[in-house]
């Protein structure tokens, strides 16, 4: 059995929790660090695992809502870790993750991640970040896309996730409540740019061209709290989907969400 639960999803922090369980067996990958170290303990906990639980780590890129507290992770805990070269070189300047460098392992594009019973391939997003991925994971059987933090749908993205039976999907902002935020006009461009975050409609557009008769699982993630709302998610997601607005899970940006079956 694959499942996948949030344990928060947006600028405040990001964490995905991604377990494959065959017969006594459960491998445990965490996608993001993006949290306080006693925070993410925390959820862990109440996820049922703990962090001594976790096989390996896999960090996105490295903006702090999704690094947050690997190093301080995996410093107490010695858990593998797993990030793109180009992540690696943004955040080891100044050599305070030298110590850790033995932990470390370079994901690449399009290279499968083996880790017991779970695949996890990489795939290149856009973003304003050194050396982005995203993952594509399964147990062999059923197929997980968790896509946050890219700026626009790239051929190689809808490639990346054909089959999927879930997604974990960014569905970050409403153009029109981003325009008319408090927001700096740099920041402004920035979310909306094509090296930023997806709106609603992009979203939309992106589960439009990847949905089949199998996908069943559908979890909006990476919401902005000023910027966007549930029910607005759910709407532009749902009418891609040709189901009912309450069929969209939405991650809470604090606690995330529940368990979900892939």
């Amino acid at each position: 059995m694959l499942r996948f639960k949030s344990l928060g999803s947006g600028s405040s922090g990001n964490a995905t929790l991604v377990e494959a369980q065959s017969g006594a067996h459960t491998t445990r990958l965490l996608i993001d660090c993006g949290l306080r170290l006693r925070d993410l303990e925390a959820r862990l906990i109440e996820a049922g695992t703990c962090a001594e639980d976790l096989d390996a780590i896999f960090i996105t890129h490295e903006h702090g809502d999704h690094i947050g507290c690997a190093r301080s992770f995996i410093k107490r805990y010695s858990t593998p870790l797993w990030m793109s070269q180009g992540t690696w070189l943004a955040v080891s300047d100044g050599g305070a993750w030298t110590p850790y460098q033995h932990l470390l392992n370079v994901a690449r594009d399009g290279s499968a991640i083996e880790l017991g019973d779970l695949q996890a391939m990489p795939f290149t997003v856009p973003h304003d970040a050194r050396e982005p991925l995203q993952l594509r994971c399964t147990d062999g059987h059923r197929h997980l896309g968790v896509i946050t933090d890219l700026g626009h749908v790239s051929s190689h993205v809808v490639a990346s996730l054909q089959g999927c039976h879930a997604l974990l999907l960014e569905a970050n902002h409403d153009p029109d409540l981003l325009q008319a935020s408090g927001y700096p006009v740099f920041l402004k461009q920035r979310v909306s740019g094509p090296w930023g975050h997806l709106a609603n409609h992009a979203a939309a557009d992106l589960l439009a061209r990847v949905k089949h008769d199998q996908l069943s699982c559908v979890l909006a993630a990476h919401l902005s709290e000023r910027n966007n709302t549930p029910e607005l998610a759910r709407t532009s997601l749902c009418e891609a989907m040709g189901c009912s607005p309450l069929d969209i899970d939405v991650a809470d940006p604090l606690t995330g969400s529940d368990w979900l079956v892939v």
